[in-house]
Parts: C-alpha cells; structure tokens; sequence
C-alpha cells in the first residue's frame, strides 16, 4: 500500500512540476508584453473624500463616475454611512502658455448630484507621480531585502541542493501572481504588493516544512532513494499541508467575498499566492533537488583523518 503510495505522488510531484515550468513561462510572457496595470498609489491622481445620502451605493457612483473619471477609478467607504473616499486618475490638459501641461480635475461634485442632491466634497487631495515613484523604488527595495534575508536563511539551514528547491518555489509562487495580474491587467496597487511580501512568508513557511522533513528522513534513512524519501516526506506533511492551507483559504474567500473593491486585489492575489504556495513546495521544492542528486551523505558529519 505503502509503495503504490509513493509511487502516485512521485508521478504527481513530476507532472506538477512540468506544469508548474510551464506556468511561469506564460506568467513570464504575460510580464514582458503587457506589464503591471499600476494602480494610482503608483502613478499618481486625485484622492476625494465626500459624504452623500447613505441610500447610494458604490455601484451607482461607479456607474456615474467611471465614463467621466476613467475605468480606474474605485471607490471605498470612509467610516459613516453616506461617506466615501474616490480614487481616480488625473487627466492631463494642454495649455496655451508654451509647452507646459496642467493637470484639472474634474468636478465630482457635479457628476454626483446625478445620483443625489446631497453631496458634501470634504476634501480633495492629488498623489502626485513623483510620490508614485518613490513607492515604486521603495517596494521594491523592500522586496528585494526580504528576498536576500530568505535566501540568507536558506543557505544557514539547509544544504544548498534542499535550499535551491525552496527559493525556486518561491520565486514561482511571485511569478504566477504577478504573471495573472499582468495577464488580467487587474490594478497592481498597495494592498497587492503587500499581499505579494505576505506570499513570500507564507510560501517559505510550506517548503520549510517539507525540507526539514527530508533533511531528517535523509539522515535516518542513509539507504533509501532520495526520490523515495521525498514521496515520504510529503506524505507525512501532507495533512498539515492542507489544514495550514484550507484554513487560510476560508479566511482569504471571507475577504474576497465581503472586503469589497478595496480588498479585491489583496484577497485575488493571496488566494493565487497559497494554493500556487502549497503546490510548488510539493512539486518544484522536492524535484529540483532529486535534479541536483541531492543524497544522505550531503547531511552526514564529515569524516575527519586521523592520520598523522
């Protein structure tokens, strides 16, 4: 029972990880061609807070706002009832003085008195490019210390064979979330990034896991196929694997279904994230290894000579 076991998750592990070589090509491709639709936290625009009758819903001003404010434009409840913050995209206009362009915005006000006679504009705001820019360089700054500490963490605990398994799936979790958004062209913005750092922790967490359960079977099972020990390993992780998952899921599916707009993008791309996050550090955290003719002896003290 125990052999014909292995052998279904062995052949589940390789196809997995062909599947999931292939995934991160057409995430790559989707990347290269179409980009990031980046969202105005990055690029800039107009923030508008206002208060209005609490009858109207956010669909109704969407419907108002978006032929004039542009596809981008979202909307997301600001504390009270009736009170809502408006993101939207300033559009550039031409002057005649020289060369030079100003920005105008439209007027939301005027626009929302189609769906109501009260409208109260308590702030206006503009995010401009250059601040979009500094949260550009300072995410990814941020993106790339946390994927050096990982891979500093990495190369201490695990041997560099275990260790290159572990960084490949959680290079492949990034690129298929990023890969979707650029494919979709769903807004890249704040709540993303964010959810983008969290998948790196959770990711990591999984194939950390499945390493330290090989690196012990390695050591107490100096006879047994690496291949063989790997089925194993994941056998014996498996449930926890998938209580770990499941659990997060539901909490995730909770936000997707009643965070609203504001959490679309957070909740898509955790979602991605864990289930992409829990196959990988099946597939490609256990393959890459075997591929690198990981074997016992890689865990064994080394032998010192005694000889003078």
């Amino acid at each position: 029972m125990m052999c014909y076991l292995t052998s279904r998750i062995r052949k589940i592990r390789y196809i997995t990880s062909v599947v999931s070589v292939a995934l991160m090509v057409i995430s790559l491709a989707a990347f290269a061609v179409k980009g990031l639709n980046m969202g105005l936290d990055f690029t800039g625009g107009m923030v508008t807070e206002m208060r209005i009758s609490p009858t109207v819903t956010s669909h109704q001003l969407l419907d108002v706002l978006k032929p004039a404010l542009g596809e981008s434009t979202s909307v997301t409840t600001s504390g009270a009832d009736g009170r809502w913050m408006i993101r939207y995209a300033l559009p550039e206009q031409a002057t005649v003085q020289g060369a030079e362009q100003s920005q105008t915005a439209p007027d939301v006000a005027q626009l929302l008195h189609q769906v109501s006679d009260n409208v109260d504009i308590i702030s206006n705001s503009m995010v401009g490019s250059q601040v979009g820019q500094d949260l550009v360089e300072q995410g990814g700054l941020a993106l790339l210390v946390s994927v050096l500490c990982i891979l500093a963490y990495l190369c201490f605990r695990f041997e560099w064979r275990l260790a290159s398994g572990a960084l490949l799936a959680l290079i492949h979790d990034v690129v298929l979330v990023l890969g979707f958004f650029a494919l979709t062209q769903m807004e890249f913005n704040l709540t993303v990034f964010a959810a983008v750092l969290a998948i790196l922790g959770y990711s990591l967490n999984d194939s950390i896991i499945i390493a330290d359960r090989i690196r012990e079977m390695l050591v107490a099972k100096q006879h047994t196929p690496t291949a063989e020990i790997n089925d194993q390993a994941v056998i014996a992780t498996f449930s926890r694997t998938m209580v770990t998952s499941g659990t997060t899921l539901i909490t995730v599916a909770a936000l997707w279904l009643m965070g609203g707009a504001a959490l679309e993008g957070f909740a898509t791309a955790m979602f991605i994230g864990i289930i992409s996050g829990t196959w990988s550090s099946i597939s490609i955290g256990t393959v890459l290894p075997e591929w690198l003719k990981l074997e016992p002896k890689h865990y064994l003290p080394a032998e010192v000579d005694s000889a003078p």
